[in-house]
């Protein structure tokens, strides 16, 4: 117990201080890692991620996990497959999960582990997936300050993204904005903040003393036919 209590702090220890190099990390025995970060077109916080959850495994698991990704090759390889699988949670999330599974088990974390812990991490808070809110947004009849929500991420990664993109839109041009949206939320709530929909702003009647009589809407309408050349 004292051993696992000790690596979830060096795991929470690590999570906070570990910046990983861009291109390599140091490893036992001159062992280097090839990192992912160098491929194009890849999220650089998701990468990091990566990362990092992987110096928290090779702190936490040293033998197993050097028996399970002994060559730099192969590790760069399951490297982007979890970059893949867990692409569609935010970096805070994903080292959260991993201190999760770290906590949980003295075996090294499966990826499948890792998606479970992710998503436990998330239930947690009561917070609905990033897809799953994008499929809430896109659905949710207007207007939307009335809609039923069963989260406010929903609706405020859906406003910020734009209503009019998730519906006039297909799917993969709508869904990188609406998950940066998603993710920006996503980390405030990690944070600690309360995240609510706006209130709908009630439009008040006009006052009856600031109603134009008849009269002076015959004159208005004149006055703007002449304007106009009729």
């Amino acid at each position: 117990m004292a051993d696992q209590q000790q690596a979830g702090e060096l795991a929470q220890q690590i999570a906070r201080k570990t910046a990983a190099s861009p291109t390599t990390s140091a490893t036992p025995a001159g062992r280097a890692e090839t990192k992912t970060a160098d491929d194009a077109g890849l999220d650089t916080d998701l990468v990091e991620a990566i990362n990092q959850v992987f110096a928290l495994f090779r702190l936490n698991y040293h033998n197993q996990y050097y028996a399970a990704w002994s060559e730099a090759q192969q590790l760069g390889q399951v490297k982007r497959l979890w970059l893949e699988a867990l692409g569609h949670f935010s970096s805070d999330l994903i080292l959260m999960g991993a201190r999760r599974a770290i906590e949980g088990s003295e075996y090294l974390p499966t990826l499948n582990r890792m998606l479970a812990s992710c998503s436990e991490a998330l239930g947690e808070l009561g917070l609905p997936t990033a897809s799953a809110a994008y499929e809430e947004a896109c659905l949710a009849p207007s207007p939307k300050t009335e809609a039923t929500w069963t989260h406010p991420i929903a609706y405020l990664a859906g406003r910020d993204a734009g209503w009019y993109l998730l519906a006039n839109h297909q799917r993969s041009e709508a869904w990188p904005t609406f998950q940066t949206h998603y993710n920006q939320w996503l980390r405030r709530a990690l944070a600690g903040e309360t995240l609510t929909i706006p209130e709908r702003k009630a439009i008040s009647a006009p006052r009856e003393e600031d109603a134009m009589s008849t009269d002076e809407r015959k004159e208005a309408l004149s006055a703007l036919k002449e304007q106009l050349g009729f």
